[in-house]
């Protein structure tokens, strides 16, 4: 597990500056008579480990990890608490000051002719026993008749000067209050919470490990480093673990990063309490989490992980379990621990340490006065030495005795372990300050004194606490947190990742929103949760968690990816679409079979079927037709001025020389008809010479002016006005009409292209303005009054006797023509783009299919299938028909 690193920084010399504290017995009871002015011990209770010396130190170590709950009837003196779960890493740190204080009394250099003492009790992990500890250490007992109920001759002068320890924030908490009502100064070597820097609150209190401050600040920058914007954070129900989650929570709220979630692991440790956190994490979605607690709390949240199986979780380690061997030695955590990034105080080599660690043997004359060496060899080696302990007497368990043989070289644990010396060194930290302070103030020359007027302390009236002139403490910073960069320095660089990860691990509630999209806010949810939501059609982001999608410009349109406007496609009724493709094969398709039929009329030019009713009229007629279904190509393709202008003059010269055709041949039928007199005149009216009149002048209407010239210039004027009868009149007044409103219509406002740009749409529709919609209306208008004219002449024909009847086929096809160009109407005005291009091009083919079908099918069926009946006797007799 590689970690980040902070804390103090080593020195050749560590200085805390303790203006002074002194070896002061605690001032002498005035004995006397008087029973009630005497001190009353409490009768010490508690183990302690001792050795006498001109300077008592003071020591509290959390030897074991928790006190055995008992039910107190409150009838009796409450019995013994008993502590369990010997803790090796801690009594490690309790070797170290014992280490520390012989060193300095055997090289006699730091404080000569001063003897070092130490007084150490075991505070079990928890406030009252660390209570009750401080409070022996400020008035130990000593008699002079052990058992002397009045205590008369006891003494309260059994107390110390200077304590080391606690290590857990929570037990200095409570010792710090306590020992500030004496001033007598507390160091400790693990306590980090912040609150313990209040000076008001703990005047004596200090220490060689840093405030959470520092920790929760590097923590801050770690995740704001890795980009981890969605963190979960789990704290132990103590002073450590909830004042340094809560200024974390704090610190990164206003760097903008969300807390997940917050939770406390309870002290019980119960599964069924553990049990809602798993709950919560995996409901979270958080992949990195900060757990902010001693090792023991740690512990238990880490074996109910491990129960539940949660995996891929990024974890965040505070100082107080980052290097703890119950985390790191057991494989069962190795899977959920590895590439676990922390902060731990810095390392250290404290020569000949492991050496002294090694001593310790419980059948060594002096293993007597240490009434913790039973129970470490216990279960240092599990097994026993024959001495009834406390943890035993719960425990009840039955080990097989000591050999005598044990030897802690051959045992590798995290007691002899001394290549990760951390706590260790705050405590070999801890007791030379209290050295080099005393050896300061017994260096002290006068009148460059630290006191009032520089004077030194008095040696020799040793008191608790001396102060300097503004009732401050001064320390020395031996590691920095450089606020105002926001930086984290420390001596050596040895922040490393795990080198088997070559990838940061991601921990946001929402992922970056890429260009393209923009953020959405989740209701009820902090401002790091939200959904990334794609631009509309239309809208663009080019930033990454964009708030708001920018509207691109009329004539642009966003691209797939929504990240750039572009321009938009122009859209029109194209030869290479699927729709023009089909268009174009239908026309061609009716061309070539009105090819077919011309073929098949000229190859039977003189049968009667074709030269009935004026063959020549009929091959005009088709011809006509192969203008219609190729006049709809000028539809196709990419508008331009000119194809606009041709498109509508083409459409309009076809039908109506097509109409024209069909109205000639039904003027002649029905006038056919009708002359029943031998010898009438009538007929000589419609000749071959009148109809082609009629149809030039019906169709020449659709010419432009100038069209018009040269088309009248083909015509013989004079036959015409010879010939012409009263409907030549009201043809040349039907062609007057429409010279007039193609003259007006190409002159004034003619069809000309034109861009129309939806605003919803990725296209500009590319099509023919019609330029006057009324002149469009009124050539409309004007084919339909010829169609609507035919269709009346032909269906007053269409009962005449004949077996042949062509004003009954004229009569249908000018039915589906009148159909279809009705229906034309509203389907133009509501087709979009170039879809009204479309509904134009399928009238012309479906109106044009319906001429050719209805008039030129039974005619080709007859020369083809029926050549017996393309007789001039059966075309001849009569045979009048009652339906229709």
């Amino acid at each position: 597990m590689k970690l980040f690193w902070m804390g103090v920084i080593p020195t050749r010399r560590t200085r805390f500056v303790f203006l002074s504290f002194v070896l002061n017995l605690l001032f002498p009871c005035n004995s006397s008579t008087d029973l009630s002015l005497q001190c009353r011990m409490i009768p010490n209770t508690m183990p302690v480990l001792e050795k006498k010396g001109d300077i008592v130190l003071g020591g509290l170590f959390s030897l074991h990890d928790m006190v055995e709950e008992q039910s107190l009837p409150f009838t009796s003196q409450p019995p013994k608490r008993k502590c369990t779960r010997f803790n090796f890493r801690t009594f490690r740190w309790m070797q170290t000051m014992i280490f520390a204080i012989e060193e300095i009394n055997k090289e006699g250099k730091l404080l000569p002719n001063i003897t070092v003492g130490y007084k150490i009790y075991d505070s079990c992990s928890t406030p009252h026993q660390a209570l009750k500890a401080a409070m022996e250490l400020m008035g130990g007992e000593k008699s002079s008749e052990a058992g002397e109920k009045t205590q008369r001759n006891s003494t309260c002068n059994e107390s110390v000067p200077m304590v080391i320890g606690d290590g857990g924030s929570t037990q200095s908490l409570v010792v710090a209050h306590f020992l500030g009502v004496f001033t007598v100064p507390q160091i400790s070597y693990f306590s980090s919470c912040a609150c313990l820097s209040d000076k008001k609150q703990f005047p004596a209190f200090l220490r060689t490990m840093p405030s959470d401050f520092f920790q929760v600040e590097a923590l801050v920058q770690l995740v704001k480093h890795f980009g981890w914007t969605w963190v979960g954070v789990i704290a132990g129900d103590d002073a450590y673990g909830r004042n340094g989650a809560n200024i974390f929570a704090n610190e990164v709220i206003k760097l903008g990063v969300c807390v997940a979630f917050h939770r406390i692991i309870p002290k019980n440790r119960q599964q069924a309490q553990i049990l809602p956190i798993i709950s919560v994490i995996r409901l979270s979605g958080a992949k990195v989490i900060l757990v902010f607690a001693v090792e023991q709390d740690a512990a238990a949240l880490f074996d109910e992980v491990q129960r539940s199986k949660l995996t891929g979780i990024q974890w965040l380690a505070s100082e107080a379990w980052s290097t703890a061997a119950v985390l790191s030695t057991p494989e069962k955590y190795h899977h959920i621990l590895q590439g676990t990034v922390g902060f731990a105080i810095q390392q250290a080599n404290i020569p000949g340490l492991r050496d002294f660690l090694l001593r310790l043997n419980p059948w060594r004359s002096d293993a007597q006065t240490d009434p913790f060496l039973v129970s470490f060899w216990e279960e240092m080696f599990q097994c026993s030495l024959g001495v009834q302990t406390e943890s035993r007497e719960k425990e009840g368990e039955s080990k097989p005795p000591c050999s005598g043989k044990e030897d802690l070289g051959n045992v590798t644990n995290i007691y002899s372990d001394v290549s990760q010396l951390r706590i260790s060194y705050n405590v070999y930290k801890a007791v030379y300050a209290v050295a080099y302070a005393l050896k300061a103030m017994q260096s002290c020359v006068k009148g460059e004194g630290p006191f009032f007027q520089r004077s030194c302390a008095d040696p020799g009236v040793i008191q608790p606490w001396q102060m300097d002139p503004n009732g401050k403490i001064e320390f020395i910073n031996i590691g920095k947190f450089d606020g105002v960069k926001q930086q984290l320095y420390i001596h050596e660089d040895i922040i490393l990742w795990n080198g088997n990860q070559t990838r940061v691990p991601s921990s946001v509630c929402s992922n970056i929103c890429p260009p393209g999209t923009r953020k959405a806010m989740r209701p009820n949810f902090p401002v790091c949760c939200y959904d990334c939501v794609v631009c509309t059609a239309g809208k663009i982001s080019n930033l990454s968690d964009a708030i708001e999608c920018a509207q691109c410009p009329p004539e642009f349109w966003s691209n797939a990816e929504r990240t750039t406007c572009i321009p938009k496609r122009v859209e029109f009724l194209s030869f290479r679409d699927t729709m023009g493709i089909t268009l174009v094969a239908i026309s061609f398709f009716g061309s070539f079979s009105t090819c077919i039929v011309v073929l098949i009329f000229f190859c039977n030019r003189t049968t009667p079927i074709v030269r009935a009713n004026n063959s020549a009229l009929s091959f005009l007629l088709l011809f006509s037709l192969t203008l219609c279904f190729l006049c709809s190509l000028t539809f196709i393709g990419q508008p331009s001025k000119w194809s606009c202008m041709l498109r509508h003059t083409a459409f309009g010269i076809s039908f109506v020389l097509c109409v024209s055709c069909i109205l000639g041949k039904t003027l002649v039928v029905l006038v056919a008809f009708n002359a029943k007199l031998p010898g009438s005149n009538v007929i000589k009216w419609f000749g071959p010479s009148r109809q082609k009149a009629i149809i030039a002048i019906c169709t020449v209407t659709q010419v432009r002016l100038w069209c018009l010239f040269v088309f009248l210039k083909l015509i013989i004027w004079k036959e015409l006005s010879k010939c012409l009868s009263k409907i030549s009149v009201f043809c040349f007044l039907f062609f007057f009409l429409q010279v007039l409103i193609c003259t007006v219509w190409l002159l004034v406002a003619p069809p000309a292209p034109r861009q129309l740009i939806p605003r919803e749409e990725d296209f500009i529709i590319l099509l023919c303005d019609e330029g006057s919609y009324i002149a469009f209306a009124l050539v409309l208008s004007y084919i339909g009054l010829l169609a609507v004219l035919c269709l009346f002449l032909a269906f007053l024909a269409r009962k005449l006797p004949d077996s042949f009847n062509e004003a009954r086929l004229i009569t249908f096809s000018m039915l589906i023509f009148c159909a279809v160009w009705i229906a034309f109407i509203p389907a133009y005005i509501s087709s979009p783009g170039k879809y009204a291009t479309v509904t134009e091009v399928f009238a012309i083919l479906a109106s044009s299919y319906g001429l050719l079908g209805c008039i030129f099918a039974p005619k080709c069926y007859m020369i083809l299938l029926r050549p017996e009946k393309n007789t001039r006797k059966h075309l001849m007799s009569k045979a009048p028909s009652s339906k229709f």
